[in-house]
């Protein structure tokens, strides 16, 4: 088969089909659970019409998720309007998710919930996981703490996976790609006896990737990957009202990590090279690193959840146990700041200053990324630009040091609910929530010594990866919580629902870094740490509460049967925490002190509260010819979390910071026809204003966007089935996603000192300062539009597709992490032109 020419075929059908004057809705792209002609969602946790809730919901049935190959959180977010995501460029458990303008800020809480078969889980790093045999995903806006509970600030992602039948079913696809990219899933259901079945799943997948290292030998070791996991699900009846629902999964993921290039924003420098003052979006990608970058993920999780149906109400009660265990190996980033290059007195400093300068001396006029490069000596740039060197971040040499990282996490969470069972005009539910989290995270800098990476968190002076700076500590978090919901038909017409949730989320902290001292520096290996009388301290372990209320308002008006106009009001929750201790201290000595900025960042961070209110219409026209979803929002969010990353001369630090105030809101259009059976044609849009009220950390942000944030996204797409046999369709998919341009950071047309800003004037050179301010005037990512397009044919039984990912090859940006004092960002490209094959059999 040829494939291009398939997929030039059905793009032509794709463009008559967008020639239409018509579009999609948000909520129907063909979910198939439906009840006369109506989508069936559990969007308030009680089974109803779509059309019925008062809220947007985007949902995906089965078929739909079968017909655009949809198999993870990435995907299904890239068909959902004002929705985008940021997954795996640093490390696979990385995953950020924005809704409406509330962004989940990497290293604090998730701000969107993520709730499987009814179950809450814990671990924001599930969300780039497969969840076993999907059959139904529903996407809520808006704050739903009191509904689902914990990290749904921004709104939920309620998934159901396939649950055991009365017979006996299976079905697997396998995927052939470019870039020696496989897939393969399956699973059986199977019925045990009369009252009890079982499901399998498995999957797997793997990559090369698009990138490579040019240094290693065009290794493919930048975006490269393998995944498998497996799931279990086993259903029984324990008496005629009681259903046992018991769970177990397990992943493993290893792959690489840190996939990001260095972009530098130095207006003053250009004139010695145009690249130190690039546009992100222009940036020509390469990867160097003399370091393998590797990330390894493993998960285990086991659940139980019991229903028993009483004569008017259900009583659920649920148990799940979660481990994920996460580390990552990496090049440092400090090359420019001479961490390695000056001999000390200790032995371990010598060692790393001369591996350092053999280095350098045997890569002399090695070709790098603009502006970096490799001269006759290590020294930097700034002090010596005519023999010097400019590594940039994860170079060829030792100079920029190695780095190790570990996030593991272990916990258990269980739930009581007792609900009406929704027969009558009043519906209510009452219940409590637990959650006991154990949490380690170390982040580890070394020595590159020509030897390799540790994989310790602590390696001694005189090892051949001595640890030069170490953050490690222990977190444990215990959360209490009860909620209560009434649901009410005032008249046949309206109909009024109020709902609370009280969390008291108590958190603590113990630093685990040993009272040792720097082998490069002589000084302690945590900089938040203090000497008294010579002698390194420990750190002081710290405890803080956070408690909230969060209530909802929702009402609805059954304008006639079909349409509704509906309101909602509720306010969203995400609790305060902890960084790495010693962060403070390093950000007040490495900037404030020694360049004059006045960043304000806290080993404690605070919790973010949100107001949120919705309004809208829904319904249908034309026999449901036509489906259709208005609504306008409005947000204000109080102690925004927000992630923020520094470079240094003391290596990197990641740190939760808060934006004091932000306004949000906007509106959303959904549309879906279906002008002839078996031919639909969909569209959607949203529009997100946004602005940063007050900002303590960085006051010069106020009036700029929310980080994290796109102006605009946009969703085009059509999907065909049509009949070539009494038994064999032809089937085509096309979905189009325009994400428009966003900043990612606060600092947005903004100048700002850097490092150089405090090296220049005591450097050779003897510059001002203000030479090395930065200008991130450069950092908006700009818009982009991205294509994919399936084609094939389906019967019952079997179905044969040729599919392209980003059909037109848009070159874009995944993430742009912008390192301000650093005068530079690290940016992540995204995913290119990807065709492949795919097979699938059911039974």
């Amino acid at each position: 088969m040829n494939v291009r020419l398939v997929l030039a075929s059905g793009a032509a059908l794709g463009a008559i089909a967008f020639a239409v004057p018509a579009a999609a809705q948000q909520e129907a792209p063909a979910a198939e659970t439906q009840e006369e002609g109506g989508i069936i969602v559990t969007a308030r946790r009680q089974s109803e019409s779509l059309q019925d809730v008062p809220a947007a919901v985007t949902v995906f049935g089965a078929e739909t998720l079968a017909k655009t190959g949809v198999q993870r959180a990435d995907d299904f977010v890239q068909l959902t309007p004002g929705v985008t995501i940021v997954t795996g460029t640093a490390e696979a458990g990385d995953t950020q998710i924005n809704i409406r303008g509330m962004n989940g800020a990497r290293d604090a809480e998730s701000s969107v919930a993520l709730v499987v078969d009814g179950i809450l889980k814990t671990n924001t790093a599930q969300l780039n996981q497969n969840q076993g045999t999907l059959r139904q995903v529903e996407i809520l806006k808006g704050p739903q703490g009191a509904l689902y509970g914990r990290n749904a600030a921004a709104g939920a992602i309620v998934l159901q996976t396939l649950k055991p039948g009365d017979s006996l079913e299976g079905g697997m696809i396998v995927r052939a790609a470019e870039d020696q990219t496989y897939l393969a899933n399956g699973f059986i259901s199977t019925p045990i006896g009369d009252t009890a079945g079982l499901v399998v799943s498995a999957n797997y997948f793997r990559t090369d990737g698009f990138f490579r290292n040019r240094f290693l030998g065009n290794s493919k070791t930048i975006d490269d990957q393998e995944i498998f996991g497996i799931d279990a699900r086993f259903v029984t009846e324990l008496g005629p009202n009681t259903e046992l629902d018991v769970k177990a999964r397990y992943a493993d993921l290893k792959g690489a990590s840190i996939n990001f290039n260095a972009s530098f924003h130095l207006p003053n420098f250009a004139a010695v090279d145009p690249a130190f003052f690039e546009d992100v979006n222009e940036h020509p990608f390469d990867w160097y690193s003399n370091i393998r970058p590797t990330n390894d993920q493993t998960t285990f999780e086991a659940s139980a959840k019991v229903e028993h149906e009483f004569e008017g109400a259900t009583l659920t009660a649920w148990l799940l146990y979660s481990d994920v265990d996460q580390a990552l190996v990496a090049d440092g980033t400090s090359a420019d700041f001479a961490r390695f290059t000056f001999p000390g007195a200790t032995p371990a400093s010598v060692a790393a200053a001369n591996a350092c300068a053999a280095s350098t001396a045997a890569l002399t006029g090695y070709p790098l990324n603009a502006p970096t490069f490799i001269g006759r000596s290590p020294i930097p740039f700034i002090f010596n630009p005519a023999t010097g060197s400019t590594f940039g971040a994860y170079s060829p040499t030792t100079c920029d040091g190695t780095q190790f990282q570990v996030r593991q996490q272990e916990d258990i969470s269980g739930e009581i609910r007792l609900a009406s069972n929704g027969d009558g005009p009043i519906n209510w539910q009452v219940g409590a929530y637990y959650l006991h989290i154990d949490r380690e995270v170390g982040v580890s800098l070394g020595a590159d010594l020509g030897r390799g990476v540790i994989r310790q968190l602590y390696n001694a002076p005189g090892s051949d990866n001595p640890t030069t700076q170490l953050y490690n500590d222990a977190f444990t978090t215990d959360v209490y919580a009860v909620f209560a919901s009434l649901d009410a038909d005032v008249t046949d017409r309206f109909n009024v629902s109020l709902a609370g949730r009280y969390d008291i989320e108590d958190r603590q902290v113990a630093s685990l870094v040993p009272a040792v001292r720097d082998p490069i520096t002589g000084g302690p290996i945590n900089p938040g740490q203090r000497v008294v009388n010579g002698a390194v301290q420990p750190i002081a372990p710290q405890s803080a509460t956070f408690k909230q209320f969060q209530p909802k308002i929702s009402l609805r008006y059954e304008l006639t049967d079909d349409i509704n106009l509906y309101g909602n009001w509720g306010i969203g929750f995400k609790s305060g925490g902890f960084n790495n201790q010693g962060s403070a201290a390093i950000v007040d000595q490495a900037f404030n002190q020694f360049i004059g900025t006045n960043v304000d960042i806290d080993d404690q961070y605070r919790k973010e509260v949100s107001s949120a209110f919705e309004a809208g219409v829904k319904g249908s026209l034309m026999d449901g010819a036509v489906t259709f979803d208005l609504a306008g929002y409005y947000t204000n969010v109080e102690d925004m979390q927000f992630f923020e990353f520094f470079v240094g001369g003391f290596g990197l630090l990641r740190v939760v910071s808060n934006i004091d105030e932000v306004e949000l809101y906007g509106a959303e259009l959904n549309v879906t026809v279906e002008p002839v059976r078996g031919w639909k044609l969909f569209a959607s849009g949203n529009v997100t204003e946004s602005e940063i009220l007050a900002n303590a950390s960085r006051p010069v942000t106020v009036g700029n966007k929310s980080p994290h944030t796109a102006d605009y996204t946009i969703n085009l797409g059509t999907q065909l089935d049509l009949p070539v046999s009494g038994s064999i369709d032809f089937v085509t998919r096309a979905d189009y996603r325009i994400t428009g341009p966003t900043w990612f950071h606060t600092l947005q047309d903004d100048p700002n000192p850097t490092l150089f800003s405090g090296l220049l004037p005591i450097s050779a050179l003897q510059l001002p300062g203000f030479v090395g301010n930065a200008d991130y005037s450069v950092t908006r990512r700009d818009a982009f539009g991205v294509m994919d397009l399936r084609v094939g044919f389906e019967s019952e039984t079997w179905s044969i597709t040729a599919y392209a990912e980003n059909l037109f090859n848009e070159k874009y940006l995944n993430e742009v992490i912008t390192a301000v004092e650093f005068g530079g960002s690290f940016i992540s490209p995204g995913g290119l032109q990807r065709f492949g094959v795919e097979l699938g059999y059911k039974f």
